[in-house]
């Protein structure tokens, strides 16, 4: 198990200009391709939120999330928590 202080980074290099890479991860037509089909609503604005749930491994998991942070085109900042299980994560894409 990973200890809750250390943080989990990955970098990912794409082929792509920034702003279809932002559309990618902030439009709700464009995220359905990057995350999951049936994210009900989204908006890169700080104070959204929005939960749904999604199946993996015969479990539903009731994803939650709250955008705390948006700079366009550049850094949005996702809390990010499931339903009925401790804990939390800030998920932030950082776009350069």
């Amino acid at each position: 198990m990973i200890d809750q202080g250390q943080p989990v980074l990955v970098e990912e290099i794409y082929e792509a200009f920034i702003d279809k890479v932002w559309q990618a991860i902030t439009a709700l037509n464009k995220m359905s391709l990057w995350f999951f089909e049936n994210i009900p609503a989204f908006t890169p604005e700080v104070g959204f939120k929005t939960q749904f749930e999604v199946v993996s491994d015969q479990k539903v998991l009731l994803h939650l999330w709250e955008i705390l942070e948006v700079v366009p085109m550049k850094k949005p900042v996702c809390n990010w928590q499931y339903g009925g299980y401790p804990g939390d994560s800030v998920v932030i894409f950082e776009l350069f």
